[in-house]
C-alpha cells in the first residue's frame, strides 16, 4: 500500500464518496450473509449498541445526508438513539438495504458540502471496523479502503486545525503529514502501522502487540472523534 505524502494538501471532493463506496462493497455482502443472532452480538466501542444498533444509527445517518435533514441536535446521542428506535421494528434486511443505499447516495451529497460533511464518510468507515471486530471478522480498521482513510484524514486533520503528526508508516512509501500546517506547535512523530495510525484516530485502541511509537503528542489528541 502506497500514498503520498502531500495527499492533504488539496480537498479532493470525491474521495469520501469513494470510500462509501468501497465500503459498501466490502461490507454490505458480508452482512447480507450473516445470521439474525449475529446482529444481536455487542459492540466493544460503542457500549450499550448491538451490531443492529450501529447500523441503524449509520444508515440513517447517510439518509439524513442525503435527504439534507440536520435539525437541531442531529447526531447528539439523544438524536442517535431516537434513529435507532425508529427502526426498532425492522427486519435486518431492511435496515442493510438502507446502509446500502445510504453509501450510495451520499458520496455526491457530500462532495457538494465542501467539506462539512467529509467526517461522515470517515465515522462510517470507522462503525464498518467496529461491527467487524463485534462479529470477529478479519480487517477491521484496515482492507482496500486504508489508502483512501489517509487521504481523507490528511484533508480533515488540516481543515480542522488538528495536532500536526509526521508518520513514517511501514506499509506507505512517504511520510504522511497530518494535522495543521500552522508551524505553531512542533509535529509530534507517529512510527508503526497504518492501520494502528488510523485506530488511534478513530479512537479505537490498537490491536494487543501492536508495535508503534508516538512521541510529541499524546494519543488522546489524536481521536478526532473525542470522548
Amino acid at each position: 500500500m502506497t500514498t503520498p505524502a502531500d495527499v492533504n494538501d488539496v480537498r479532493d471532493p470525491e474521495l469520501p464518496g469513494r470510500l462509501l463506496t468501497i465500503e459498501r462493497d466490502a461490507l454490505v455482502p458480508l452482512l447480507r450473509a450473516r445470521t439474525d443472532a449475529d446482529f444481536a452480538l455487542p459492540v466493544s466501542a460503542c457500549p450499550g449498541w448491538t451490531v443492529r444498533d450501529v447500523l441503524a444509527h449509520s444508515s440513517s445517518a447517510l439518509i439524513r445526508v442525503v435527504e439534507n435533514r440536520f435539525e437541531d441536535g442531529v447526531f447528539s446521542p439523544e438524536s442517535n438513539d431516537r434513529d435507532i428506535a425508529e427502526r426498532a421494528d425492522w427486519s435486518h434486511a431492511r435496515v442493510v438495504d438502507e446502509l446500502e443505499r445510504g453509501m450510495t447516495e451520499a458520496g455526491p451529497v457530500i462532495a457538494r458540502a465542501g467539506g462539512a460533511l467529509d467526517g461522515i464518510a470517515l465515522g462510517e468507515w470507522v462503525h464498518a471496523g467496529d461491527v467487524r471486530t463485534a462479529l470477529g471478522e478479519p480487517g477491521a480498521y484496515a482492507g482496500a479502503a486504508l489508502p483512501t482513510v489517509l487521504a481523507l484524514l490528511g484533508t480533515l486533520t488540516r481543515e480542522r486545525g488538528h495536532v500536526p503528526l509526521h508518520a513514517d508508516l511501514d506499509d506507505v512509501d512517504e511520510p504522511l503529514k497530518l494535522g495543521e500546517v500552522s508551524g505553531e506547535r512542533p509535529p509530534g512523530r507517529f512510527i508503526g502501522d497504518a492501520t494502528t495510525l488510523v485506530r488511534l484516530y478513530a479512537g479505537r485502541a490498537p490491536d494487543d502487540g501492536a508495535g508503534y511509537e508516538l512521541a510529541g503528542v499524546e494519543a488522546a489528541e489524536l481521536n478526532l472523534f473525542g470522548g
